[in-house]
């Protein structure tokens, strides 16, 4: 189990995951279990299909605790980043203790999904679409330090366009 998260209930939406203690800006919060790879997304329940997760080359993850509890913000303070073959959800800012972590579905995403969000940021778009390519081009702009290689590279000239 990590030593820096714990589940809770959330104000955003059903359970949270939230950090023990300060977490500085950059530092890795948590590492992802990849480890349970689906390879029919039609036999998995319907309760689940909500908790999969799409990455490179197809691979798709049902995503496990505590990570699965990881709620959506459009104002989130962390983001997933690949580092030698394991995805780790880094810091976007300082993170201070008790405080919920989350993240934008749409950074590293390329799927509709479409439900109302109940964030409640400053910049809440008020519908969750992990879609990068719908988001204004502001934004992804801002998010570009933020993608993931395997993003980057499946879409290297949407990513081109935005430099």
């Amino acid at each position: 189990m990590n030593k820096k998260v714990f589940v809770k209930d959330s104000l955003i939406e059903g359970k949270g995951v939230f950090v023990i203690q300060n977490i500085p800006k950059s530092e890795t919060v948590l590492i992802v279990d990849d480890s349970h790879e689906v390879s029919n997304p039609e036999t998995v329940p319907k309760e689940h299909k909500e908790h999969m997760d799409y990455l490179a080359n197809g691979k798709i993850i049902l995503m496990q605790s505590p990570e699965v509890y990881i709620n959506h913000s459009c104002d989130p303070n962390t983001y997933t980043k690949t580092i030698n073959g394991k995805r780790h959800v880094i810091a976007m800012r300082e993170i201070r203790s008790g405080e919920e972590i989350t993240y934008d579905y749409a950074i590293n995403g390329d799927y509709e999904w479409g439900v109302a969000c109940k964030c409640g940021s400053l910049n809440c778009r008020g519908v969750i679409n992990p879609d990068f390519w719908k988001l204004p081009q502001k934004r992804q702009k801002e998010y570009l330090p933020y993608l993931d290689d395997w993003f980057i590279e499946k879409h290297k000239d949407k990513v081109q366009s935005l430099l």
